[in-house]
């Protein structure tokens, strides 16, 4: 099952942002899981014998999330009992932190076993959010 944004498919473009939140929601019980996920990641290439930080995809394309129980359950019921919704695209990581963690605690995702997440960690640096928030 691939992703959706807005309820269409997935825009090549939309790699031109840094990350993405999302909700994944297994379509048997309705249990749903909150999450983020980065377009890249930090990887090496050697140029002219020097190792080089280059940036490379993440695998965002077949990612899942990262809840232990989420995994179990897309194992033993398969990939096409659930559904995957980028719910909101982010420019910088300090941005995905803050909306995930703005959409974990406003649905109450931690305080209800009608979610997976179970813990939410986040680093936001309000100089990387606010100019971010400005632009829309």
């Amino acid at each position: 099952m691939s992703w959706t944004y807005k309820g269409a498919e997935v825009p090549d473009s939309i790699t031109e942002y840094y990350g993405f939140v999302y909700v994944i929601t297994n379509e048997t019980n309705g249990r749903k899981y909150i999450g983020r996920k980065y377009f890249t990641k930090a990887g090496y290439k050697t140029v002219k014998g020097k190792r080089k930080k280059i940036r490379v995809s993440s695998g965002w394309e077949q990612y899942f999330g990262s809840n232990k129980a989420l995994l179990e359950d897309v194992k033993t019921l398969g990939e096409h009992n659930f559904t995957r919704e980028i719910i909101r695209l982010c420019r910088n990581r300090s941005e995905c932190s803050y909306w995930e963690t703005h959409y974990i605690f406003t649905l109450g995702a931690l305080l209800s076993t009608d979610w997976y997440n179970e813990w939410v960690t986040c680093k936001i640096s309000k100089k990387n959010l606010l100019p971010a928030k400005l632009a829309g």
